[in-house]
C-alpha cells in the first residue's frame, strides 16, 4: 500500500500535500480500498471555510457514504472538478488524480499535528 513519505496523515484518513503557503487534501489509498468503489464525491465551494476535524464534504460508494474531515482550517481556494465527473479517480489514483480541495491555512502550524507517513502506517497496521 502506497503511504507517500512527504504527506502529512489525519486520523481521519486524509492527506495534506504543503504547496507553499496552501495545502491540498485528498483521503488515503487505505480509506479508498475500505470503502470501494466510489460512486459520488461531495466537495464544498471555493470560498467556503473549513474547521479541523469538522466534515467539508462526502464520498459514496457502491458500500457506504462516509463524510470528509478537514485535516487543516482554513478556506478553501479550489476544489478538484474533475471529481463530478470522474468520481472513480479516488480509487484510481488517490494522491495524484484524486486531490479533493486545496485550502488556505487559517494557522499553518496545525500541520505539525498531523502524522508523518510512518505513524500513519503504524495507525492503519494496528486496525
Amino acid at each position: 500500500m502506497s503511504i507517500p513519505k512527504e504527506l502529512r496523515y489525519s486520523n481521519e484518513h486524509e492527506w495534506v500535500k504543503v504547496e507553499g503557503d496552501k495545502v491540498r487534501v485528498g483521503i488515503t489509498q487505505f480509506a479508498q480500498s475500505e470503502l470501494g468503489d466510489i460512486v459520488f464525491v461531495e466537495l464544498p465551494e471555493v470560498g467556503d471555510k473549513v474547521v479541523v476535524d469538522e466534515p467539508f464534504g462526502s464520498v459514496e460508494s457502491v458500500k457506504t457514504v462516509s463524510e470528509l474531515y478537514a485535516p487543516i482550517s482554513g478556506t478553501v481556494v479550489e476544489i478538484n472538478e474533475d471529481l463530478t465527473d470522474s468520481p472513480e479517480f479516488v480509487n484510481e489514483s488517490p494522491y495524484e488524480k484524486a486531490w479533493m480541495i486545496v485550502v488556505e491555512p487559517s494557522d499553518l502550524s496545525e500541520i505539525e499535528k498531523l502524522m508523518t507517513a510512518e505513524q500513519y502506517e503504524e495507525m492503519i497496521n494496528a486496525e
